[in-house]
């Protein structure tokens, strides 16, 4: 893409070998304009020195320090002059102007927005975005603000990717916001990747932090989610019902311990499926031949 500044390393020198340079010509300086006097008794009326001094604070400026993980971006009369990212201490054109970026890495956490899933409803969503820079000519040249970039476009992917799912999943299950969370997180990372790269900026891992029915519809979903539980444990408790009761009467018969008639056999069934399903304690009167 045409316009787009790619980072590179900018000159330097190592700052100690400067630092000992620049204190021998300050030095020379000072001896220029007060030597004579101190030698001779004469007044300073060094030229050189004179001139040498406003030259050599100037020079002055070209000493930096750089703790670990903060980045230099140089301009040098309003055209890039490169990035420095190492820490120590160096000495650059005193002409540069700086700009420093961290290159530590940062928590973006995201405002709870309402957003609909792909059913309509409307949810509650908010995510946690772990990024840094990764390129700091981007970051510095190609977008306004690089911290207020990222949390718009955070926040744009974040509607983006819970409006393709379902927050409890279509009617198979899949897609699911709240049973697959690794999976949101990853199509959450890869688009906001998407996005910012163009600012330079590395996205380390995106997950979802806040996920919520909507307060509008809260209540309805729980009673629906509830109803639904009852239903499955009604389902699981009927199964294992009719297994016993199969059970119980294929040992009888088989051991002999009753005879049934067929219209015993339909009052011992639903007296069994009563004990075994109520929810409260039942006194069935079960009503069988002995047999001879």
């Amino acid at each position: 893409m045409s316009g787009i500044i790619e980072e590179r390393e900018a000159s330097y020198l190592s700052g100690w070998p400067a630092l000992l340079i620049w204190l021998g010509l300050f030095a020379g300086a000072l001896w220029q304009i007060f030597g004579p006097s101190l030698l001779r008794g004469r007044s300073p009326d060094s030229i050189v020195g004179f001139l040498a001094l406003p030259v050599l604070i100037f020079l002055a400026r070209g000493f930096i320090i750089l703790p670990p993980n903060i980045a230099t971006v140089f301009t040098f009369f309003g055209r890039y002059a490169g990035s420095l990212r190492r820490d120590g201490f160096f000495w650059v054109n005193p002409f540069y102007l700086r700009q420093r970026l961290s290159l530590r890495v940062h928590n973006l956490n995201t405002p709870t927005l309402k957003v609909n899933d792909r059913a309509g409803n409307p949810i509650d969503v908010g995510a946690v975005v772990v990024w840094r820079v990764s390129d700091t000519a981007r970051a510095a040249f190609d977008v306004e603000d690089y911290a207020s970039y990222i949390v718009i476009q955070s926040e744009s992917a974040v509607r983006a990717v819970a409006s393709t799912r379902w927050y409890d999943g279509d009617e198979h299950g899949n897609n699911s916001l709240r049973a697959d969370l690794e999976s949101v997180g990853r199509a959450l990372a890869d688009t906001i990747q998407e996005h910012v790269s163009l600012a330079g900026l590395e996205i380390i891992e995106a997950r979802i932090a806040h996920l919520a029915y909507a307060q509008e519809i809260a209540s309805a979903m729980l009673r629906r989610q509830q109803a639904a539980a009852v239903v499955a444990a009604r389902t699981h408790i009927v199964e294992g019902a009719v297994g016993m009761v199969r059970l119980a009467i294929d040992q009888l018969e088989r051991e002999g311990v009753v005879k049934l008639a067929p219209a015993d056999r339909v009052h011992l069934v639903g007296n069994l499926l009563t004990v075994l399903v109520s929810d409260s304690e039942t006194h069935p009167v079960i009503s069988v031949d002995r047999a001879a």
